[in-house]
């Protein structure tokens, strides 16, 4: 029976999360009810009794939405996200709403006001951010398919220190309405999945326009499950040989150069490729990120939801009260940066400029397209490092970030596909960048890879 499977899902959700901190709420009551409706409902539902988990700053009527911070503790969303609409729809059954950096700022999940997730794989090591808790749901074997979002990596770059798969799709794919914004021009809802044929089903249900988000685009939603038959042979990957130079582990280079490998031996062929606006992506995903955090964040000042500071006796007391106490120390950090980015005499100086950037960067990835049909390189430039190592580091934890950023900055879908372990049992992971509306591709290349070249190993802390 459905419930009984549900009931198995919230366990082992409730039974983990001590460990690993994957959940910030985990809605038994909410799922079990749901459970008992989608059994007795009629009709075709292509997600009928799946069990998901979803980043807490993806909106859930009547469950809280924190965006793991404490100026949003309190807060509940009278609406469901778009996608999470599409999901409910669709006879998915969400168990929870998922760890992340506060306001999905951060590349570790350490930033979260209510303590960090933890890597299944390795429980005193990141789970990589910032939708680590989604990440961790999936990785253990919890839940087969999770919700994230992405502003410059923090689906992928989880998915690869975690062992699994992680889509971003093209911006304006899937609605972002509901999501609540970090930075509106690079923000994506994207998918983990235990599997590239989970991500597709999902996928299926919640892209497409939707008339609430106007940056969300009126393209063909194709059946993406019935995409994962194709084959690899003739397909040309490209591979940025600068992308495999200094402060790339040398386990992590080994591991995607054998991947490299095995799609030649699956069909593909491999040619290079330029990207050389790339070395900016770091430096113009901060300036542009933290502008629009700067612009986003204003909204949070204690007035009309979320926390309210006490003892302010006036107004802009209230203001500064709440602000200090709401954000944690990573926020309030970006929020700085980008008001001076933003400030007089430095706009042209800094937004202006990384903008035209951001442009020479999409150029890039045009012209790369010309000669092949993906992108390859590493996810991540390391594997899960571990707990409070890069905390009194930022420039090291942005750096987490550095193969994955330029996809956001240019707008492209992204997958991160798990490709091997380390000396020390850590997963690593291989990034295939698509076209725009290439997510079918991105899925069946991911699918045959890891079909033929399964991660033949499970975390130290599974679900039963």
């Amino acid at each position: 029976m459905l419930k009984n499977e549900i009931e198995r899902v919230l366990t082992n959700a409730e039974r983990l999360n001590d460990r690993l901190g994957a959940f910030l709420s985990i809605e038994r009551e909410q799922a079990l009810a749901r459970a008992e409706a989608i059994e007795n409902a009629s009709g075709e539902l292509p997600l009928r009794g799946v069990a998901v988990a979803i980043k807490d700053n993806i909106c859930t009527k009547d469950i809280r939405t924190s965006c793991g911070s404490r100026i949003l503790a309190n807060y509940t969303a009278h609406y469901d996200a778009t996608a999470v609409e599409r999901l409910n729809a669709a006879g998915a059954v969400t168990i929870g709403k998922t760890n992340m950096d506060e306001f999905a700022m951060g590349s570790s999940n350490e930033n979260s006001a209510f303590g960090p997730a933890r890597n299944p794989w390795d429980p005193e090591r990141v789970p990589g951010g910032s939708s680590g808790g989604s990440a961790v749901a999936v990785a253990s074997g919890v839940v087969d398919v999770a919700l994230g979002s992405e502003t410059g990596g923090s689906v992928r770059q989880p998915a690869a220190l975690c062992g699994i798969y992680g889509l971003k799709p093209t911006y304006g794919r899937i609605s972002r309405y509901g999501l609540v914004a970090f930075a509106s021009s690079l923000d994506a809802i994207g998918i983990f999945g235990s599997s590239a044929g989970k991500i597709a089903d999902v996928l299926g249900v919640i892209a497409g326009r939707d008339p609430l988000d106007s940056t969300s685009a009126d393209v063909p939603v194709p059946d993406y499950s019935a995409m994962l038959e194709g084959s690899l042979s003739g397909k040309r990957i490209g591979v940025p040989r600068a992308f495999f130079g200094e402060g790339l582990d040398e386990e992590v280079r080994a591991a995607v150069e054998a991947s490299i490998e095995n799609f030649q031996k699956l069909g593909c062929d491999v040619v290079d490729v330029e990207l050389p606006h790339a070395k900016y992506g770091i430096a113009v995903y901060y300036i542009i990120a933290t502008a629009e955090a700067s612009s986003n964040l204003a909204r949070y000042d204690g007035v009309r939801y979320g926390v309210r500071a006490e003892d302010a006796h006036e107004l802009r007391q209230m203001y500064f009260k709440t602000r200090e106490e709401g954000f944690g120390p990573e926020v309030k950090r970006r929020i700085m940066l980008g008001t001076y980015v933003l400030s007089s005499g430095y706009y042209d100086a800094y937004y202006a400029k990384a903008q035209k950037v951001r442009a020479l960067v999409r150029d890039d990835y045009k012209a790369a397209f010309a000669n092949c049909d993906f992108v390859l390189t590493p996810t991540s430039p390391t594997t899960a490092f571990r707990l409070g190592e890069r905390s009194d580091d930022p420039l090291a934890m942005y750096l987490s970030d550095i193969y994955t950023v330029s996809a956001n900055l240019a707008g492209l879908p992204a997958i991160s596909i798990p490709c091997g372990l380390s000396s020390e049992g850590l997963p690593i992971g291989v990034q295939l960048v698509g076209n725009y509306w290439a997510e079918g591709e991105l899925l069946n290349a991911a699918n045959i890879y890891g079909t033929e070249h399964p991660l033949d190993a499970k975390p130290l802390i599974h679900a039963e």
